[in-house]
């Protein structure tokens, strides 16, 4: 799974490498324990009068079904299997329609140990500066006890989707984020490519990723702890 991962950016360094066209004002704060159910970027692409935009945008992550009575439900829904999720009816529509990929510089797994402890490990590229991304989906969820014209009428949400672990990081945890190479970015975004087989062909031409493992302290199991220091080598 996928439940903690780092942005250790600024919001220039994701729109150049995502080759952005329009993105959200603020400026982003880093962070090295980006936790469920807060604010995380996301890059999705739309067709709007004929011309395809690549944005930057923030989400909830959890993402929320479109007809879910309580928006809660998204604290379930911080990772999609990859290879279910054109049958799982809270993400097959996001799958066709709104596919989108999430920055990251690496993410945090917990390895079991015989003796019942988990050991944290973060995992990042062979080049720390570089961003990866993480294959999402998006949706937009309408409040109910909001009035059509109220800007906060719609949350927008994400998942995270995950497969199985490749057998070089395997023995750290059985499930580890989808990650999108750089190649394959405007193939999984275009929002042309919406049948199902499509789809399915886009998740199997993803190949395993080359990731570095780091054992790190476990100050990084608090939502409440944030810095660099999380991700230094244990001691």
């Amino acid at each position: 799974m996928c439940g903690r991962f780092v942005i250790a950016g600024n919001k220039a360094a994701m729109l150049d490498a995502f080759n952005v066209d329009e993105s959200f004002e603020d400026e982003m704060n880093p962070s090295w324990n980006v936790a469920p159910m807060t604010g995380i970027p996301f890059v999705s692409e739309r067709l709007s009068d004929g011309t395809l935009t690549r944005r930057l945008d923030i989400a909830r992550w959890g993402l929320v079904p479109v007809w879910a009575k309580d928006p809660k439900i998204g604290a379930r829904m911080i990772n999609a299997r990859a290879e279910s999720v054109l049958d799982k009816p809270s993400f097959r529509t996001a799958a066709a329609k709104r596919r989108a990929l999430v920055p990251a510089n690496g993410y945090y797994e917990w390895q079991k140990n015989p003796d019942g402890t988990k050991t944290p490990t973060y995992l990042h590229p062979e080049r720390e500066d570089d961003l990866i991304a993480f294959a999402a989906l998006y949706e937009f969820w309408p409040d109910p006890q909001k009035a059509d014209g109220d800007p906060q009428k719609w949350l927008t949400t994400a998942t995270i989707l995950t497969t199985d672990a490749t057998d070089s990081l395997g023995h750290i945890h059985d499930r580890s984020p989808l990650i999108v190479p750089k190649d394959l970015h405007s193939d999984w975004l275009d929002p042309a490519v919406t049948a199902k087989q499509d789809v399915l062909a886009l998740i199997d031409a993803i190949p395993e990723p080359v990731l570095v493992p780091r054992v790190v302290g476990k100050d990084v199991g608090s939502v409440r702890n944030d810095g660099p220091h999380l991700i230094e080598p244990a001691e």
